[in-house]
């Protein structure tokens, strides 16, 4: 079966190798011809374990390709995924003009009847409004699908092949099924498929990312309530995950989320709450304390060296969002890489990969380092902001060699403080006394 997919970010990249190995033939579209370019190369341009072997592989075998032709893109598929951006506005809410766009353009171009896949994030009603384009503009029939993405970044191609859940939203039975036949070679054990209607897949795909986001910034809440009580928010987060009607995962306090999916996510399910007139007040909420979560741990660096930093050499450790991606959208990290220089510090960073989307993303008063140790030079502290596993067992005598203060801030709590300390550094985590 021939598949186009629109976009070739994470969610668009991922579709695309994922389903090319399977067998399909897969076209992958996008604007930007350095993107296709480098792509077609089977050069990623984002970074995501095993991402490499897959596109190498099945653009080897001539069953992915990538072009900026959109049309014969459109023309030569059955089913079309979309996977283009849908940023937040000022309001909150979800950017939908590159979704309408590719909508017009296959209402416009189809020849033949095609099903449109939405993969990109898009509130309860898109469904409607793309829906209404195809029946004003084609000549042909065309069935709209909802179909979200679950995927993490760093885990995606786990997330895709392994999958939890696929929801698959349509009114049309038969483009539910075919769209159900591509998942099928990841369905050989257990049927995770959910069908449901459009509408109710749209919300669901909200209201799992609020939800984990909530998890987040609940942690979070009770990271600063331990430090104002003396108990520790691990204790507490273990007697939490242990209770099966609860569970571990998301539990981690910390900065905070960032990425380009939960901060928009969020915003968008808070902004349809207010539009239809029935408050979200969770997730307004949720994104209140978000916000305010890397301040918060400006301010117990603000306790320990005061308001001006003119005189120190920070190293920061981690730049991306989290860990296993190059993703440096919305991160809590470069937020508190912003506010160090602004406080007139000297910043020496090193992150495994994100550092060329970090570079564009900040401004002057940076110094970028390949060897995390080499970073530490002369430094009056290290701040830890992403969770990398190579930041997690350090040689604590290697830094004590290298750095001129022995201060250690851990945005990610991922050391344990009887042992650092005992090595004589001063150490500061989220909520553990």
């Amino acid at each position: 079966m021939n598949v186009a997919v629109m976009g070739t970010g994470y969610v668009g990249l991922v579709v695309g190798v994922c389903f090319s190995d399977t067998g399909q033939f897969v076209t992958c579209v996008d604007k930007d011809p350095k993107i296709v370019d480098s792509l077609q190369k089977a050069v990623p341009t984002i970074y995501e374990p095993g991402l490499q072997e897959l596109l190498e592989r099945n653009v080897r075998a001539k069953r992915l390709s990538f072009t900026t032709d959109r049309v014969a893109a459109i023309q030569a598929a059955r089913i079309i995924f979309v996977a283009v951006g849908t940023p937040p506005m000022a309001d909150g809410s979800a950017d939908l003009s590159a979704v309408l766009e590719v909508a017009h353009e296959v209402a416009r171009h189809a020849q033949e009847p095609k099903i449109v896949v939405m993969k990109s994030t898009v509130p309860p009603g898109t469904h409607k409004l793309v829906s209404d384009i195809f029946a004003a503009e084609a000549q042909v029939g065309i069935d709209y699908v909802s179909n979200p993405e679950f995927l993490k970044e760093g885990n995606a191609i786990d997330d895709f092949t392994k999958p939890d859940r696929v929801i698959i939203g349509a009114e049309n039975a038969q483009a539910a099924k075919t769209v159900a036949h591509l998942y099928s070679p990841y369905m050989r054990q257990t049927e995770r498929i959910i069908i449901t209607d459009p509408a109710t897949a749209e919300l669901a795909k909200y209201a799992a990312n609020t939800m984990l986001a909530m998890r987040i910034s609940f942690m979070n809440e009770m990271a600063r309530l331990c430090d104002r009580t003396g108990a520790n928010v691990e204790t507490v987060r273990r007697c939490l995950g242990s209770d099966r009607r609860i569970g571990p995962a998301f539990l981690f306090p910390g900065l905070g989320y960032g990425g380009s999916c939960f901060p928009k996510d969020v915003q968008a399910m808070a902004h349809l709450g207010e539009k239809l007139g029935c408050p979200v007040h969770l997730a307004v909420a949720t994104h209140a304390v978000n916000q305010s979560q890397p301040q918060y741990f400006e301010q117990m660096v603000q306790r320990r060296f005061g308001s001006n930093l003119k005189n120190k050499r920070i190293c920061v450790w981690g730049l991306a969002y989290k860990a296993r991606t190059d993703d440096v959208r919305m991160s809590p990290a470069l937020e508190v890489v912003r506010w160090l220089v602004a406080q007139g510090a000297s910043v020496a960073v090193h992150d495994p990969q994100a550092m060329p989307k970090a570079r564009a993303a900040l401004a002057d008063g940076v110094t970028y380092f390949d060897d995390m140790y080499g970073a530490l030079e002369e430094s009056d502290a290290v701040f830890v902001l992403t969770d990398w596993q190579e930041f997690r067992n350090p040689d604590l005598e290697e830094m004590k060699r290298r750095m001129r203060g022995l201060t250690i801030f851990d945005g990610r709590n991922l050391y344990n403080p009887a042992d650092v300390r005992a090595a004589g550094f001063n150490y500061f985590s989220v909520g553990r006394p």
